[in-house]
């Protein structure tokens, strides 16, 4: 199965656009559509019944779901936007969520990280009106991917100078949906 978390809030969104295009030739898939799910950054009392579960071994609480489904995935395509220099903060919300020992990684006895998850490629979808510069979007998911998750293999897909006076945005969307 393949995951789609899609992070994009405008409905002619060019990321979407993108990412669909990449979806399109992947078969079936689950599409999350964060905006639009009940997700809330981590409280205390989350953390601590999130770590109380996993104490206890129970992975089967419904606060569990999501990071099953990010695990279980065989690939996942991300659609996020660059916004403000990163991604909408909905997907470090996610991130958080899922992020469940035990179940997306583990850790060696030695704490180095050791990822769970079944995913033979993570595609992360993003578009930028101005230069993309990857450093706190897609490189921070590709480290996140290949450390914790267990992921190693991530590419991107991106388009960038959409809103710059002077480039033809239609052309470089075209140029962008050829390369995939």
């Amino acid at each position: 199965m393949t995951l789609y978390i899609n992070c994009c809030v405008r409905s002619e969104s060019r990321t979407d656009r993108l990412a669909r295009a990449v979806l399109a030739g992947m078969g079936d898939y689950t599409e999350l559509y964060l905006p639009e799910m009940p997700l809330h950054p981590l409280t205390r009392e989350m953390l601590d019944r999130r770590s109380a579960l996993q104490a206890a071994g129970d992975f089967e609480d419904p606060m569990f779901d999501l990071a099953h489904q990010f695990a279980d995935a065989e690939r996942i395509v991300i659609g996020a936007p660059f916004w403000d220099g990163s991604f909408p903060s909905v997907l470090k919300v996610y991130l958080e969520n899922i992020y469940a020992i035990g179940i997306v990684t583990d850790y060696a006895p030695d704490g180095t990280p050791v990822g769970m998850c079944r995913a033979k490629e993570l595609v992360y979808v993003t578009t930028a009106g101005g230069r993309y510069i990857p450093d706190y979007s897609y490189e921070y998911i590709r480290s996140l991917a290949g450390r914790y998750f267990g992921i190693a293999n991530t590419r991107l897909v991106m388009a960038e100078m959409l809103d710059i006076a002077g480039f033809d945005a239609e052309q470089i969307m075209q140029d962008a949906l050829r390369t995939i």
